[in-house]
């Protein structure tokens, strides 16, 4: 009897929605630790706004990888392009006196070639993403470097007033030492990456092209004898996923405020390692923007947590990333296993 309510609870919830609901509660379990264990900052509300300002770029380009993961896909090179954009961006707008909406035309116009190429090369051609992607990699680090080769912030007076520009959020500030209310806030980039996310899901779930990318990854046979055109799908999901790394570019270049070929080194690898522990699984097939989103949140916190237990080395950030990233792919492939079972006897 028992036997057949778990397998009936397994075939009712969707991997989707089961790797969603465990990658919150693993994102709310640490926020709420680091807040009774370590204090501080993290019992303010600006704290989590500040992990959303931080990350607002990694939260754009993560949704991207995760679209293209989705398809069974890969896609390495989003960090490199992330460079090329803020290097480029910056020498318009100091070098050649440019405009605001010159330097976000530039942004997207980079991730739309990308987008086209790599797209083409992996849906028309068949060549591995891996490889495709990995070529786009290096050319777009080294194009950052011929662009300009010395890293420096932008001047422009334009850009500075807009990078500058906060946003309050009402009801959530705090009061100082001194007894002065402070506001809470976001930057643009926030609500940028919100709205993507936003939108995103909504494709995802309510249209016929995010059923595709669904579909494509989980079975491309299968997506076939449905009619959908495969490689066209492939071919979007690559384009859409430079085209947010263009405007993710954007996005960076106006937290960083400079351009420089350092830029967003293991980008890549934290929006895969967020994508992953948002529940989007390497197989293809089953994933979710909004896990994506508290993907990228419970990455930054596990760096915050470190950082404020006094670990301030590189590799233990490092090593805890991978701790979390193991327990997440054992997480997924338990959910698998159980799910297959619960098939059968159902």
């Amino acid at each position: 009897m028992s036997k057949t309510k778990k397998g009936s609870i397994f075939t009712r919830v969707s991997d989707t929605n089961m790797l969603l609901a465990i990658t919150i509660i693993v994102f709310a379990l640490m926020y709420l630790g680091a807040a009774v264990f370590l204090g501080g900052a993290f019992t303010k509300p600006q704290a989590f706004f500040n992990i959303l300002n931080a990350n607002a770029a990694l939260i754009i380009t993560s949704c991207g990888m995760s679209l293209v993961m989705i398809t069974g896909g890969i896609d390495i090179s989003v960090g490199g392009v992330v460079a090329l954009v803020s290097m480029c961006c910056a020498v318009y707008l100091d070098y050649h006196d440019g405009s605001i909406l010159g330097s976000v035309l530039i942004a997207l116009g980079i991730g739309l070639a990308y987008g086209l190429v790599q797209g083409f090369l992996v849906a028309y051609l068949d060549i591995q993403p891996f490889i495709v992607s990995l070529a786009g990699m290096f050319f777009a680090r080294g194009m950052t470097t011929i662009v300009n080769t010395a890293p420096f912030n932008v001047s422009n007076e334009a850009f500075t007033k807009l990078k500058l520009t906060r946003i309050n959020v009402p009801g959530m500030g705090s009061t100082n030492k001194l007894g002065a209310y402070v506001p809470a806030y976001v930057e643009i980039g926030v609500i940028v990456a919100l709205l993507v996310v936003i939108i995103l899901f909504a494709v995802l779930r309510w249209t016929k092209l995010g059923r595709s990318f669904y579909a494509v990854g989980g079975n491309k046979q299968s997506a076939l004898m449905l009619g959908i055109n495969v490689k066209r799908t492939k071919f979007l999901s690559h384009l859409i996923c430079c085209l947010l790394a263009g405007l993710g570019g954007y996005v960076y270049f106006l937290h960083v405020g400079s351009g420089a070929a350092s830029h967003a080194m293991g980008m890549e690898m934290n929006a895969i390692a967020s994508s992953i522990i948002g529940g989007t699984m390497l197989t293809g097939g089953v994933g979710n923007i909004i896990g994506t989103l508290f993907g990228v949140l419970s990455l930054s916190m596990i760096q915050n947590i470190v950082s404020s237990a006094g670990f301030d080395q590189a590799w233990w950030t490092g090593i805890t990333i991978a701790g979390m990233l193991c327990l997440f792919l054992l997480i997924q492939s338990v959910i698998m296993a159980k799910k297959k079972k619960a098939l059968k006897t159902a």
